[in-house]
């Protein structure tokens, strides 16, 4: 750790955190940020390369002073300096600088759910299907989409740390679905048109559950790729659930199936 912690909000350090709050410096310098003691605990326990710890002890939470980073470079902020680059209100006191490292998405076994996001852009969505597609037991997500920005630190704060626990993999299209064909993945598409339901569909074995954006919904390639189409039932005035809470419906389903048939 630094003998003295940085006080000065003009110090070159504070101001390069500061500038990676912008997705193009992230993708420039190969870096971003991961804020709070849970996303940071998951990080680590997923082996993310962390180039240094950031911290403020006067703002620790109880799970700040319990984190394994004592072989890692540690430099302390002031509350002032910490509370400049910090995007949270009340933070815990912990923020690490990480690598970008790209990490090969696991072979699945015979029951394997894969989440696959079309076009989705908006990180709280992103992070919190993350989330979702973790404690659901998913095997991994693909994320297809220009915008898609997994440094981002609202998607990171919305998953929890899930980022790092859930394979993830951002790639296009056809990249993806020949990915999917050569692993003998069922597509399904879910979309407001089709006439059968998610829960009437068989959801166990390899299936890959395709979901696209609120506005524009699932995109033609993906469409004409499925090889089923599911909707979710609406009852009342409103004709569409948030993507994050349709995806939990269907993944839920899918862990449902799977262990029903003493899948994982």
């Amino acid at each position: 750790m630094s003998r003295e912690p940085i006080l000065s909000l003009q110090n070159t350090q504070l101001k390069r955190l500061i500038r990676l709050r912008e997705r193009r410096e992230r993708l420039r310098d190969g870096v971003y940020l991961i804020e709070g003691a849970r996303e940071l605990s998951r990080a680590l326990s997923a082996g993310v390369p962390i180039e240094t710890v950031y911290t403020c002890p006067e703002l620790f939470s109880s799970g700040a002073h319990t984190l394994p980073w004592a072989d890692l470079p540690t430099t302390e902020l002031g509350r002032a300096a910490f509370e400049k680059v910090s995007l949270r209100e009340g933070p815990d006191g912990v923020l690490a600088l990480a690598r970008w490292e790209a990490r090969p998405l696991p072979e699945p076994p015979e029951q394997a759910t894969v989440l696959v996001l079309d076009g989705l852009e908006k990180p709280g969505n992103v992070g919190a299907l993350l989330r979702t597609a973790d404690g659901a037991g998913a095997h991994a997500t693909l994320l297809v989409g220009d915008g898609l920005d997994l440094g981002n630190p609202n998607l990171i704060r919305a998953s929890q740390g899930s980022v790092f626990t859930q394979p993830t993999a951002v790639l296009p299209g056809q990249d993806a679905l020949d990915w999917l064909r050569a692993r003998q993945f069922t597509l399904l598409a879910c979309t407001p048109q089709a006439t059968r339901t998610y829960w009437d569909a068989p959801l166990a074995g390899r299936v890959a559950l395709l979901l696209g954006t609120e506005h524009a919904g699932l995109g033609s390639f993906w469409q004409a790729a499925a090889d089923v189409q599911v909707s979710i039932p609406m009852r009342g005035a409103a004709d569409s659930l948030n993507v994050a809470t349709a995806g939990a419906l269907v993944l839920y389903e899918a862990l449902r199936q799977r262990a029903s048939l003493g899948g994982p």
